[in-house]
């Protein structure tokens, strides 16, 4: 039994190819053809972005989609060439070679297989964990920045001039140059095609559903759009005979499957690659685990973020030994592989099959593609991925992390995409170490009549001058350990009557070794000023590891099970006479917690 549970979670095939029928079969072979159709020209497009020949998009467009329908766990992810991965591609190995040599394809064959690995060693280990350094806004304004360069780098297309860079301010630099050179034929075929393709976005569903097609068919028709432009546009170039007027065009792109070929082992060369491919690695994998959760959810399905790691890491291993560059999943084609009625991740593999028969027997027929037009098909794609709102609605929210987003894209922008990424993780941790270090705290007092405890300066609640008790809104570790020290002790100084002061912990679930030396100090400074110290609602795993050392037998005060029970044993009786506080020996009564899978006490408030 457990070695099928084992089988299943590494080989998620295992589990949906026992329920495969004829109804199934039939769902994803017509998601397969919707999505066949729709990648073939964002596969080209995107070859060319990565400054690849565009058979190279194909070839990462068959074998990739085969590992994965055997590995991945999403039901509706379409695996394949992004965006984004082919801009950080393109940045990668053009600083290792020159745009169209033999070392460039290696390069780039070889980022796809270290990428792969990666990948399935983090899933291996587990370490899906490891893509949420990347903050929500970081991402957004990678992405958005990304997008800007995408779009400004493809314009050299519609112009039909020879302009380069790799930031925003290298490429408009090199356009502005070169503005004498546009070439008139190229401009109106990209104007047009780009027109085409923003038009077909919002006004052919409409068009087509006022014909009487179904809504669903109306929107799947209107997103296959860029095969229209494509067809349209090649078949003006051949008629016209546009290219003895300089229009360039994919040319002649080889005709069959690709060959099987190992990628090169240089270890100088992975070495230069080893940063980049880390990098393609966890953008990718953040980009297909936020689709693939969003559509398992509508389905209520769920994936596995882990074996996802394989699954993709899987997917660019079998791109590099097809002769292809880095994948991963892609939010548009997902989505039309969603709507369209994909139930399994067979349809990825019959994808695979619809690129392979096009390799075989289409190639031909894109010879005169003109370059303009896969330029239109990524700038209407990208675009849509620029969210210049999440700007001011991160400034309205939390102006950290609208610093982050705006130094994300900033850098991006002005340096590149490798260094932007970069300087959003870092910023991600610093700005996390940062608002730990000081985490939110609060002295509190009970709400009369019941057994809740509220910050002091928020809600009217009881207090007693002679018992402090301090909220702890975060785990205590290094970062913040001296925060927590300065803290008590300015409150104890600043309440010379105090003799009781209770650390509250319902939010603390981790105390490191730094702040368990915080806290063992701590008692020893309250213990010399004549304060007890004591602990109320400690959790069960975090007491767990406080009985691993000596701290509760130095402890000179209690561990409370609830804030209400510290507050009834140490409360002093109000009458007219002064009246003793009560003086607990050391750990009397018995150290309490709750343990990971102990029952509430149904006297008890349950601990937060």
């Amino acid at each position: 039994m457990g070695d099928a549970v084992k089988l299943k979670r590494y080989l998620p095939i295992v589990d949906w190819l026992g329920t495969y029928n004829r109804q199934t079969l039939t769902s994803d072979l017509v998601a397969a053809l919707i999505v066949t159709i729709m990648l073939i020209p964002q596969s080209l497009a995107y070859a060319l972005l990565a400054g690849l020949p565009p058979e190279v998009g194909l070839y990462a467009s068959i074998l990739p989609l085969v590992a994965y329908a055997l590995f991945g766990s999403s039901r509706t992810l379409a695996v394949g060439p992004v965006a984004v991965v082919s801009l950080m591609t393109a940045a990668a190995v053009g600083n290792l070679a020159l745009q169209g040599t033999q070392e460039y394809l290696v390069a780039a064959v070889a980022l796809a297989f270290i990428s792969g690995l990666m990948l399935v060693l983090m899933g291996i280990f587990r370490l899906g964990l490891l893509a949420n350094f990347l903050s929500h806004p970081v991402i957004s304004g990678f992405i958005t920045a990304s997008g800007i360069i995408i779009a400004a780098s493809q314009l050299k297309h519609l112009l039909g001039v020879d302009a380069s860079g790799h930031n925003l301010l290298e490429i408009v630099q090199s356009l502005l140059a070169r503005l004498d050179q546009i070439n008139p034929t190229t401009l109106v075929i990209g104007v047009l095609a780009t027109g085409f393709l923003f038009w077909v976005r919002q006004g052919l569903k409409p068009l087509l559903i006022g014909f009487g097609l179904p809504p669903r068919l109306a929107d799947l028709c209107a997103k296959a759009g860029p095969v229209l432009a494509v067809a349209g546009t090649t078949l003006a170039v051949w008629m016209f005979g546009l290219v003895e007027q300089q229009v360039a065009v994919v040319g002649a792109v080889p005709q069959g499957l690709p060959s099987l070929t190992l990628p090169s082992f240089d270890m100088d060369l992975w070495q230069q690659l080893f940063i980049s491919a880390l990098l393609i690695s966890v953008v990718g994998f953040v980009e297909s685990v936020s689709v693939a959760q969003t559509l398992a959810a509508k389905r209520r399905q769920r994936i596995e973020p882990n074996q996802e790691l394989i699954g993709l890491g899987s997917a660019n291993i079998a791109s590099s030994l097809s002769g292809g560059y880095p994948v991963t999943g892609g939010f548009a084609r997902s989505v039309v592989n969603f709507d369209a009625g994909a139930e399994t991740p067979a349809a990825g593999a019959f994808t695979a099959i619809g690129i392979a028969l096009a390799a075989l027997l289409l190639t031909p027929l894109i010879y005169f593609l003109p370059k303009a037009t896969l330029a239109a098909t990524i700038i209407v794609a990208v675009l849509s991925l620029v969210d210049l709102g999440a700007l001011k609605r991160t400034w309205d929210y939390s102006r950290s992390d609208f610093a982050a987003m705006l130094a994300t894209i900033a850098l991006t922008l002005l340096q590149g995409v490798e260094l932007g990424i970069i300087a959003g993780v870092t910023l991600s941790i610093l700005l996390h170490l940062y608002r730990t270090s000081k985490p939110h705290s609060a002295v509190v007092g009970r709400v009369p009549g019941t057994e809740h405890f509220r910050n002091i300066e928020r809600h009217e609640v009881q207090t007693d001058q002679h018992i402090l008790t301090l909220r702890i809104d975060e785990s205590l570790y290094f970062a913040n350990a001296r925060y927590l020290e300065d803290r008590i002790y300015e409150l104890v100084a600043d309440n010379p009557e105090v003799e009781h002061l209770v650390l509250m912990c319902p939010a603390v679930n981790l105390i490191d070794a730094s702040a368990l030396e915080s806290l063992e100090a701590i008692n020893d400074r309250l213990c010399d000023s004549g304060v007890y110290f004591h602990l109320s609602e400690v959790k069960g795993p975090v007491m767990d590891q406080l009985k691993r050392s000596h701290f509760l037998q130095q402890l000179n005060g209690q561990v409370f099970l609830s804030q209400f029970e510290a507050w009834s044993v140490l409360c002093q009786p109000a009458s007219d006479e002064p009246s003793q506080a009560v003086k607990p020996t050391p750990l009397e009564p018995d150290v309490r917690a709750l343990s990971a899978d102990e029952p509430l006490p149904p006297e008890s408030p349950a601990l937060r």
